[in-house]
């Protein structure tokens, strides 16, 4: 049987051990830190920081438990997403095109839509603001005693082989931007960086810059993550002596997209 570990929720934030990790966007800031977004190269030691910060720990450690959260989250086998419009403002459009762009930004993820919700393992629900605690309680947790934090979610279930799952709730009705950025970190998150940090300037594993697409940055982060050296359960001490040659691939397949 798998050991279970942890259930973690973050400021737009995502995954779990047969663990439970929950991404959120609790707010963004007003003065967004936008400069050097579309910049092409960055210090390596800044890159593997971002690494580092995104892909061990979890941001919001009040609703977590169990210390095993900092090791890789990642899919081992091919992400099948489906998409549950229930807002009034459709975006399904916006979400399917963001959903089919990511074999291009991350060549080793296998991604595909699906249209059956029991084959899918990537659950999107989309949702007006008004049903956003309902539909993380009654469809995420299956408990209504859940107090739902944030603007947008994602958890993760994994164990130490993979991520099993990840389940996605994102707000229609409060703005493009908003629902772009919720988009695009949650998606992202959900696929194991779940780690939200402030000094991350470039990335949108950040709330305090106002980005809402995938950034050059985590390009880099995401590659690095997925480069096929990089197992699900690794630690921190066994990841680091590789870290220089996961960026040095990263830069090459960024730099061809």
């Amino acid at each position: 049987m798998a050991k279970l570990f942890p259930f973690e929720v973050s400021a737009i934030r995502s995954s779990l051990f047969l663990c439970l990790m929950i991404g959120l966007i609790l707010g963004l800031s007003s003065a967004p830190l936008q400069a050097g977004a579309r910049k092409k190269s960055y210090p390596d030691s800044i890159v593997a920081e971002g690494f580092f910060r995104t892909v061990f720990g979890s941001e919001i450690k009040a609703l977590s438990w169990g210390s095993q959260t900092n090791r890789v989250k990642k899919y081992v086998t091919p992400v099948r997403v489906w998409i549950d419009n229930r807002a009034s403002l459709n975006r399904v459009k916006m979400v399917r095109k963001f959903v089919r762009s990511l074999p291009n930004y991350i060549p080793a993820l296998k991604v595909s839509l699906t249209k059956h919700r029991n084959k899918a393992n990537f659950r999107i629900f989309i949702v007006d603001s008004r049903d956003y605690a309902s539909t993380v309680q009654n469809e995420i947790f299956r408990d209504t005693s859940i107090q739902v934090p944030g603007q947008c979610l994602v958890r993760v279930l994994s164990r130490r082989s993979g991520i099993l799952g990840s389940d996605a709730v994102l707000v229609s009705d409060q703005g493009l931007s908003l629902f772009r950025r919720c988009m695009v970190e949650e998606i992202l998150q959900g696929l194991g960086p779940l780690n939200d940090d402030d000094s991350l300037k470039y990335s949108v594993f950040n709330d305090r810059t106002n980005y809402d697409y995938f950034t050059h940055y985590d390009r880099l982060i995401l590659n690095m993550l997925y480069n096929r050296r990089v197992k699900p359960g690794m630690t921190l001490r066994q990841v680091e002596p590789m870290t220089m040659d996961l960026l040095k691939d990263a830069k090459r397949i960024v730099s061809r997209r």
